[in-house]
């Protein structure tokens, strides 16, 4: 009896060591490693950024009033076409009491005088029918009194401009009459009937009464950042895309580069602005935008996914696949590299199309398990 447990003693002893032994040779065997591979392929490499602004007139001109009063009469409204010197609004003076009693009594004096001078060229000319006095002193009567004549008028009309801003004889020209000075389309009347409004001097920018812009010369006002803007040059093609029209773009071509940067939110920001083909679309003004402008093109290259290439050594290189079976073989290939759009690179020497090399790490297996 005691013969046979030392025989199965030694049976499992034996049988421990043995799967130790195959343990730790199978742990010890080195593990292979299988990658994913891409194929050199020939295509079409663009590099491209994007920069957010808003569409908006070229010229939002602003119409301010010539003359200081209340708005009368508003004749068009936001969202109107309007032409050049159509009337937009009406404006009614409301006279300064000084300068209205100055006008009054200029007036009064220049009708004095031209009742005067009126007199004394009656009497001059009945003088000079009889024949009592020269030629030259009845002319020089006559001037007198057609002079004060001719400044009653005067008066009379810096009176009228005085209380109503305007004279009968220029009522086409009157400056009560707010016009539009260009063709377009009215964005914005900010104000009602009844407001009281300030004309444009030296001293003040005057009341706006209506903002007017061609609406068929858009651009777009946008930034881009500081590491992109020394790959813009005027003149390059944009592709626009607008929130409200998601179904439409839009080309623009680069006019504006700013030579200033700005800081936004710690970056530093670049303005530009391209001139935008409205092609016939209703474009309103203030429409957010994203403007593609394609900074880099390569067309026909050979080319691999950039995670393909390896650039920690001196000269990027790639591994090309020499074998697949039983076990995947690469060989180093050093290459020489071009544009890369972010996900391809391109190859410019050193692979051709259809040449397979190594990616990631797809997985580790023992040479006894069965690979992915």
């Amino acid at each position: 009896m005691k013969k046979y447990v030392k025989i199965a003693l030694f049976v499992i002893v034996a049988l421990i060591f043995v799967g130790t032994f195959a343990f730790l040779y199978n742990k010890s065997k080195p593990k292979e490693v299988k990658y994913e591979i891409y194929k050199a392929t020939v295509s079409d490499l663009e590099k491209s950024t994007v920069a957010t602004g808003t569409i908006v007139p070229r010229d939002e001109i602003l119409i301010k009033p010539q003359i200081s009063g209340i708005i009368s009469d508003i004749y068009k409204h936001a969202g109107e076409k309007v032409r050049k010197d159509e009337v937009i609004a009406k404006v009614r003076v409301i006279p300064e009491l000084g300068t209205l009693n100055a006008a009054e009594n200029r007036l009064r004096i220049a009708k004095i005088n031209e009742s005067q001078a009126q007199n004394e060229y009656g009497r001059m000319k009945k003088l000079f029918d009889d024949k009592l006095i020269s030629r030259e002193d009845f002319e020089k009567s006559q001037v007198t009194w057609k002079t004060a004549t001719e400044e009653t008028k005067t008066a009379t009309d810096n009176l009228q401009i005085v209380r109503e801003g305007i004279t009968k004889n220029s009522a086409s020209f009157s400056s009560t009459l707010i016009r539009s000075t260009i063709d377009g389309l009215i964005l914005d009347v900010p104000v009602k009937k009844g407001n009281s409004v300030i004309m444009s001097n030296t001293f003040n920018d005057g009341t706006t009464i209506a903002t007017v812009a061609d609406m068929n010369d858009m651009i777009f006002d946008g930034n881009i950042d500081e590491t992109e803007v020394g790959l813009l040059h005027e003149g390059m093609p944009l592709k626009l895309t607008i929130g409200a029209l998601q179904n439409l773009t839009f080309d623009a071509s680069l006019e504006y580069i700013s030579p200033k940067a700005t800081k936004q939110n710690g970056a530093n920001q670049f303005e530009i602005k391209a001139a935008v083909k409205v092609n016939n679309a209703q474009i309103r003004s203030g429409y957010s935008a994203n403007a593609t402008v394609t900074l880099e093109k390569a067309l026909k290259v050979v080319s691999v996914p950039e995670g393909a290439v390896d650039f920690s050594t001196k000269t990027p290189c790639v591994y090309v696949m020499t074998d697949s079976v039983p076990s995947q073989k690469f060989r180093k290939q050093t290459v020489t590299t071009g544009m890369s759009d972010g996900i391809n690179i391109e190859i410019k020497s050193g692979l051709k199309a259809g040449d397979r090399v190594r990616g990631d790490v797809i997985s580790k297996d023992n040479n006894n398990n069965n690979n992915k």
